[in-house]
């Protein structure tokens, strides 16, 4: 049995860590996006609220698969306050959502068939497994910064518009 050196030990570890921080530079794929920025080849669209302080608009990236509603934001660590992610629904249904391996706090907008909000979730706690609804069938959950919806305004009955990629 060959019993290590301390040279040794410190050339292996050093190694170790020269690959370590070299990786990412090396093209290795993130796990953590930092911005929905990171979610290339996804549709996108705007979704405009008309509420009593003005129409607010929100640049969404579309999850509309099923895999993609399962990822939703989990693991993003930023999200500027014009950025969204839409959950289209097809037909209307109840949504259930979580938190779990969301990392930022969140508002769900859930938005009715008549395209109005009918449910507002502020502040949803990352990481957490409590399950997040609406009592009605909804077209579509608008996920965004947490604090958002409060501090732009928005309200039940406020009217929803998405336009772009479906």
């Amino acid at each position: 049995m060959r019993v290590p050196t301390p040279s040794s030990t410190l050339r292996r570890t050093g190694l170790l860590a020269l690959l370590l921080l070299t990786a990412p530079a090396c093209g290795a794929p993130s796990t953590t996006p930092d911005a929905l920025d990171d979610f290339a080849g996804w549709p996108r669209g705007t979704v405009e609220i008309r509420t009593r302080a003005g129409p607010q608009r929100f640049q969404a990236t579309v999850a509309d698969t099923p895999a993609r509603q399962q990822r939703g934001l989990m693991f993003v660590r930023a999200l500027t306050p014009e950025a969204g992610m839409w959950f289209p629904q097809r037909p209307p249904r109840v949504m259930r959502m979580w938190m779990q391996n969301t990392l930022i706090p969140l508002d769900m907008l859930f938005v009715d068939a008549r395209g109005r909000i009918a449910c507002i979730h502020a502040q949803a706690t990352p990481e957490s497994l409590a399950i997040i609804s609406c009592a009605q069938p909804v077209r579509g959950v608008l996920e965004i910064k947490g604090g958002e919806a409060s501090r732009r305004g928005m309200a039940p009955r406020d009217v929803v518009r998405f336009t772009g990629a479906r």
